[in-house]
């Protein structure tokens, strides 16, 4: 495809298009050709639109929230299977046509594409009920006046921020679900698209104009480092995806909400280690769910014992999962689209088994490299790693594959070496242990019973409360 012939997306400025004489292109991750043109915006331009972004909140403040979600629903039949705009050129983009070019540059096959295009849909269509869940189940119509009664005793609400700004990555479209509940809740938001994944926050906004959202809502900013920054600085929330070292500078700043490694675990009681078959099929969910790419799959599984029987079958169990075509539906690995990244894992892996108390169980159990390449897509098969304690340099690692350590650790020394943990599935009926990790501070989620930690309900907050970080309770009297 020629660059002539590409289809343009431009840059969003309070929902007006704004072309760019800087582009970037999109490229398939397989064969390197372009897609698509991407307008960039400067960091100069990011600050003029961020000084006018009261406008916008503004616009979207006067409509009242039950008819938000009216639009949200609707959205999510569109965003579901609508033909909807692509770029400057009137170009529209039909949901398979989406699903192929999200995967050409990402990496995800065909089944995870519509799976996470599914989860997209769930977040419009389940607004009610994530609202509730964020809110605590607040009378929406607050949001309306400012102010009302909750369980006879008299609340008001108010903004903290006249936008969110979002620095999105480019690893899994799901990670839309998060920034999506802002605008419900009358807050514009400013997005920064990963770089291999431009088509999911772009479709999105679509669905929500089409559906009745007002444009102005919206301010889609590709751009570079210094334009992002530009993003988290000037907005007075935003969140933030990335690695640890990226994370870490903003990790004291109320201001930004940090998404990074969520070292996510599996638990197994004393109680329960025996019956260790009855979930193994929750512990390969849990590590494999959505190719492995979610802060939420799980890194670690801890065991009082028989730890060397769980990982031989979960190692046996995860071998079986191989590269695929893109468009084969019993695809369950993504490639990578940053082939740099797949050898880094690699690389990273295989250095830390030279430190002694570490064994890959899987490798027993594959044909051949941990790393392959598939039709020019290169993956990263899944790994189990076998570790005697959780002070080796691979017990607590985490990778964009389906990857996860086995850890033999006492049940009364888990809570104390595990650390801190985006979600826990804590798998035992003993009852004083379940009150010591309800009690503890470093899990964000907790699933209590044998439930995979990729399972997410739409009334629970992911991690951290949006409601929470977007609005702010005042004392009230009349």
């Amino acid at each position: 495809m020629s660059v002539g012939s590409l289809p343009h997306i431009p840059v969003l400025r309070h929902g007006k298009v704004y072309e760019s004489l800087e582009r970037s292109e999109v490229v398939n991750h397989r064969t390197g050709e372009p897609l698509a043109l991407l307008s960039q915006a400067n960091a100069g331009l990011i600050r003029r639109d961020l000084s006018k972004i009261g406008e916008s909140f503004e616009i979207l403040r006067k409509i009242p929230i039950g008819r938000i979600l009216d639009i949200c629903r609707k959205a999510g039949e569109l965003f579901m299977s609508a033909d909807l705009p692509l770029g400057v050129e009137g170009s529209r983009q039909s949901p398979q046509q989406y699903v192929e070019t999200l995967s050409a540059t990402s990496g995800l096959p065909h089944t995870l594409c519509r799976r996470n295009m599914a989860k997209v849909n769930e977040v419009f269509t389940e607004m009610p009920t994530i609202l509730k869940g964020l809110t605590r189940g607040l009378d929406l119509e607050i949001l309306d006046r400012g102010f009302g009664e909750q369980n006879g005793v008299p609340v008001s609400y108010y903004p903290t921020s006249r936008s969110l700004g979002v620095a999105l990555p480019s690893n899994s479209p799901g990670v839309n679900s998060i920034w999506m509940p802002a605008v419900a809740l009358k807050v514009p938001v400013v997005l920064k698209p990963g770089r291999e994944e431009p088509w999911t926050p772009w479709r999105i906004i679509q669905a929500f104009i089409a559906a009745g959202m007002p444009p102005e809502a919206f301010t889609y900013c590709p751009t570079d480092h210094e334009g992002s920054g530009t993003i988290l600085k000037g907005c007075e929330r935003a969140i933030l995806f990335g690695d640890q070292s990226t994370i870490a500078q903003y990790a004291n700043n109320p201001a930004v909400q940090v998404h990074g490694p969520g070292w996510s675990k599996v638990l197994v009681g004393e109680d329960w280690v025996e019956r260790w078959p009855e979930f193994l099929d929750v512990l390969v969910a849990s590590v494999a769910d959505n190719g492995g790419r979610s802060c939420i799959n799980a890194s670690a599984i801890v065991v009082p014992r028989l730890g060397k029987e769980i990982a031989e079958a979960l190692a046996e169990r995860l071998a079986t999962i191989e590269p695929c075509t893109p468009e084969d539906e019993n695809a369950r690995l993504s490639a990578f689209a940053n082939t740099k990244m797949a050898e880094f894992i690699d690389a990273t892996i295989t250095e830390g088994l030279t430190t002694p108390g570490a064994e890959e169980v899987t490798a027993r159990y594959r044909k051949g490299a941990r790393k392959v390449e598939l039709d020019g897509s290169v993956y990263v098969l899944p790994t189990v790693v076998r570790c005697d304690s959780f002070a080796h340099p691979l017990a607590n690692k985490e990778f964009l594959c389906p990857y996860t350590s086995v850890v033999e650790v006492p049940q009364a020394r888990m809570l104390e070496q595990v650390g801190p943990s985006l979600v826990v599935t804590a798998i035992t009926e003993d009852s004083a242990f379940i009150e010591q990790i309800v009690a503890s501070p470093h899990i964000e989620r907790l699933n209590l019973g044998p439930i995979p930690t990729s399972r997410v309900r739409w009334d629970q907050p992911h991690e951290g409360n949006l409601f929470e970080f977007l609005y702010k309770r005042r004392a009230i009297q009349r």
